[in-house]
């Protein structure tokens, strides 16, 4: 199916091309573009390692190592070819071997991606827990599954097959096409579409055995009471304030929206038995100085800010995280009994419009 660029007149198809002919190399373009904006692929993923082999033979590598936001290891195998080749094969001997990893392994994994000549294990540690929305490391919810994602220009019938069969039997696997376009001005778009499953195939149900049966349902039972928790929320929230109005309801343990400056978020966390509010700041990848600096402009403000809010504030600069956060903490989570639950959203709802006027100018303000 083309792509179309709609015109006054006419909708003008786009070209297809290829990686090949635009020059568009597998490792040193489309590996690293992905590794610095793994949302592309899915918008619930962190990147731990590249090139990963501690446990592979010396000529065999998984492309991007992740981990999504239930805590699940994530193989993400790359190719430029138009049929996908053999990635399918190869992604499932490193997802089984790479499924016994534990949680200190991982952060020595991620301390080694983020710096080969001096690993912070302990700032490699809080970033994954910030990430998971954790407060200490919870082994037993660690790695439970290990997912596989295929990315590629297209993918053969062949192995489009094989990965229907391996999701009718339980392995959490996936196919993402990035098909490039080039416009007659020379500019190249990229259309990525995740062809299998398709959304009406993501109810596919495997018998795993009563162990396996019994953890997903946990979770499953965990995912939907979460999820009946930001419904409400933000049904109530969008009557007090537009911050979240457009934000949908997800499993997650967060929802973020804007304050009006990019690098700058307002935030509910979810917990069990405790939520908060919170102004998050990370600016991207390797913007630690900047996150700080504002962090401090704004912690000069202490007294002002928690004055406007009305009570006080978690200052948490995070010394060994990329990001920084100020947050608010009440009492009452997901797991509350839900005859409570009005009352820890309209906490939260009226915690967050305290926020927001308390915040929104005086980051408009921040010099660069």
């Amino acid at each position: 199916m083309p792509i179309f660029q709609v015109t006054p007149k006419e909708l003008k198809p786009i070209s297809e091309t290829t990686f090949g002919a635009e020059g568009i190399m597998e490792r040193n373009d489309i590996q690293r573009l992905l590794r610095e904006q793994i949302s592309v692929l899915d918008d619930r993923l962190m990147v731990v390692a590249e090139e990963f082999g501690d446990w592979l033979d010396s000529s065999r590598r998984i492309d991007l190592l992740c981990i999504d936001s239930e805590a699940n290891l994530v193989v993400v195998e790359l190719k430029r070819t138009e049929d996908g080749g053999h990635m399918e094969l190869q992604a499932l001997r490193y997802a089984a071997m790479i499924s016994a990893m534990t949680f200190d392994q991982l952060v020595d994994t991620f301390a080694r991606y983020r710096s080969k000549a001096s690993p912070d294990i302990e700032g490699s540690k809080t970033a994954i827990l910030e990430f998971l929305g954790w407060e200490d490391v919870y082994e037993d919810q660690f790695a439970q599954e290990t997912r596989i994602v295929l990315a590629a220009a297209d993918f053969s019938k062949e192995l489009t097959t094989a990965v229907m069969w391996l999701i009718e039997r339980g392995i959490d696997i996936r196919c993402v096409r990035m098909k490039p376009y080039r416009m007659g001005d020379g500019t190249v778009l990229l259309d990525v579409q995740q062809l299998i499953p398709l959304p009406e195939a993501n109810d596919f149900q495997t018998q795993i055995g009563v162990k396996k049966q019994a953890e997903r349902q946990s979770r499953t039972d965990r995912h939907e009471l979460r999820l009946k928790f930001w419904e409400a929320l933000l049904d109530h929230a969008k009557t007090k304030t537009d911050v979240h109005a457009n934000r949908k309801p997800t499993q997650d343990g967060w929802i973020y929206g804007g304050i009006g400056r990019f690098g700058f978020n307002l935030g509910y966390t979810a917990r069990q038995t405790d939520s908060q509010v919170e102004l998050w700041i990370a600016m991207g990848s390797g913007q630690t100085v900047k996150n700080k600096a504002a962090f401090k402009a704004l912690e000069a403000q202490k007294a002002a800010i928690e004055s406007d809010f009305g009570a006080q504030l978690d200052w948490q600069e995070l010394p060994q995280g990329e990001g920084c956060r100020i947050r608010y903490v009440i009492d009452g989570g997901y797991k509350s009994p839900q005859e409570q639950w009005p009352t820890i959203h309209a906490n939260l709802a009226d915690a967050m419009v305290r926020l927001e006027k308390a915040m929104r100018q005086r980051v408009a303000q921040l010099t660069a």
